[in-house]
């Protein structure tokens, strides 16, 4: 399988995961559901390459710029991402986000040199174009899922955050992946990373890292199911994809994610999205069918 399908099933994961987030998150709060999802999915990974033997490819040299990695796009972006996800939706938060994309691919081009031929570069600008028209100008009779609740401007100001940062955390993690190292080990290191980082956040007594509210096993099932799909298995195939494609097409292909959500909202709230949506959807499959094939 090529590196552009695992991003897009990534990208499809997120998706989902992202409205699974919706109750969990406002339940416990973004640094609570965070810390809940990432502690579930280290245990995961971790098993998981130690039963794969995967620990065995991790080298010294692999661990710091790993967990560098899981701290930055994971500890501060995924919380940013569930912060901004509570204030303005998903589909909006969505939106945002999807800028990891310009970010990674302007990093790529001066750090590691990464250049793209005509036809990835006309699919890329077809996709971009697809995934803002498709959020931006679907807000028009949104749904009230598209609410923005508190300050907006602390809304855009954390979604960008997350989308700098989950550049930042694939530009980190690409030299090491593209050695012999194990995704789910690499993926694991960032996890327990971001995971200890969260704990030593909560044991310091920080008001925003306490829970709003107690972990029902409703919510914990929600959350462990989630952090098994979004990053568990979807950020591994990140790793995997990262391996043999730069960074700049896999953050662009996985930036699809509001793309994906708009079949999936529709079926959660029984409203279907509008012509620009639609029409921004039919821009960035046909984007992503140039660069696919």
């Amino acid at each position: 399988m090529g590196y552009e399908w695992l991003a897009l099933g990534a990208a499809l994961l997120w998706a989902i995961s992202s409205l699974m987030s919706i109750v969990p998150s406002k339940h416990l709060g973004s640094f609570a559901y965070s810390r809940w999802r990432m502690g579930c999915t280290s245990i995961i990974l971790t098993l998981f390459a130690l039963f794969t033997g995967g620990w065995s490819t991790v080298a010294t040299s692999d661990i710091l710029p790993m967990a560098l990695s899981g701290l930055i796009g994971i500890f501060i972006g995924d919380t940013a991402l569930f912060a901004c996800l509570n204030r303005m939706g998903p589909r909006q938060s969505g939106l945002l986000f999807s800028c990891h994309a310009v970010f990674s691919a302007v990093l790529g081009y001066f750090l590691f040199s990464e250049t793209m031929t005509n036809r990835e570069l006309m699919g890329s600008t077809l996709v971009f174009i697809g995934v803002l028209s498709a959020i931006f100008f679907g807000r028009k009779k949104s749904h009230r899922l598209d609410s923005v609740s508190g300050h907006l401007g602390a809304g855009i100001a954390l979604g960008i955050t997350a989308a700098i940062c989950q550049a930042l955390g694939g530009i980190l993690a690409k030299p090491v992946m593209m050695t012999d190292i194990d995704p789910i080990a690499a993926s694991a290191i960032r996890m327990l990373t971001a995971f200890i980082a969260h704990s030593t956040l909560r044991l310091t007594g920080y008001r925003m890292a306490k829970a709003t509210q107690k972990m029902t096993p409703t919510i914990f099932a929600i959350t462990f199911v989630n952090g098994f799909l979004a990053m568990a298995v979807g950020m591994t195939l990140i790793m995997y994809a990262l391996r043999d494609g730069n960074v700049g097409m896999v953050a662009l292909l996985s930036s699809t994610t509001p793309i994906m959500l708009l079949p999936i909202i529709w079926l959660y709230t029984k409203q279907c999205p509008n012509r620009y949506a639609w029409s921004g959807a039919f821009v960035a499959v046909l984007g992503t069918g140039i660069l696919v094939y």
